[in-house]
C-alpha cells in the first residue's frame, strides 16, 4: 500500500493546464501591447490614413519582427483556446482528434496569409 503514495507516485497531464495558462496570459500580453503600440504610431500619422501610412508603419525591420512573433503569438493562443473547447466539448475521441486537425490546418493557413500580407508591403 505504501507503493502508490509519495514520491513514486507519478501524475502526468497536471501540469499542462499550469502552462497553457501562462501561454495564454503571456501571448494576450505581447497582442495588447503590439495593439497599443500599433494604435499609437497611427495617432502621430500627420494626414489621411491610406496605404502608404500603413506601409510605413509596418516597413520597419524590428516591426515586421514584432508582427511576425505576434502572428505567432495569436496563433498559439487560439490553438490552446481551440482545444481546450474541443476537450470539452467533443467527447469521442475521434472527432476531437478531427476538430483538432481541422483547427491546426486553418490556424497554420491563416498565420501563412498573415505573414504573406506582412512581407508584401
Amino acid at each position: 500500500m505504501a507503493d502508490t503514495y509519495g514520491y513514486k507516485r507519478t501524475v502526468v497531464g497536471a501540469h499542462y493546464g499550469w502552462r497553457d495558462f501562462l501561454v495564454q496570459r503571456i501571448t494576450a500580453l505581447l497582442m495588447g501591447v503590439f495593439t497599443l503600440l500599433v494604435l499609437v504610431q497611427l495617432l502621430l500619422v500627420k494626414g489621411p490614413i491610406g496605404y502608404d501610412a500603413w506601409a510605413g508603419i509596418f516597413a520597419p525591420q524590428w516591426m515586421k519582427a514584432l508582427t511576425f512573433s505576434v502572428i505567432v503569438a495569436l496563433a498559439w493562443h487560439a490553438w490552446i483556446g481551440i482545444c481546450s473547447i474541443w476537450y470539452d466539448y467533443a467527447k469521442p475521441a475521434g472527432l476531437r482528434l478531427v476538430l483538432q486537425a481541422l483547427a491546426a490546418v486553418w490556424l497554420v493557413s491563416c498565420g501563412g496569409w498573415a505573414v504573406q500580407v506582412l512581407w508584401r508591403l
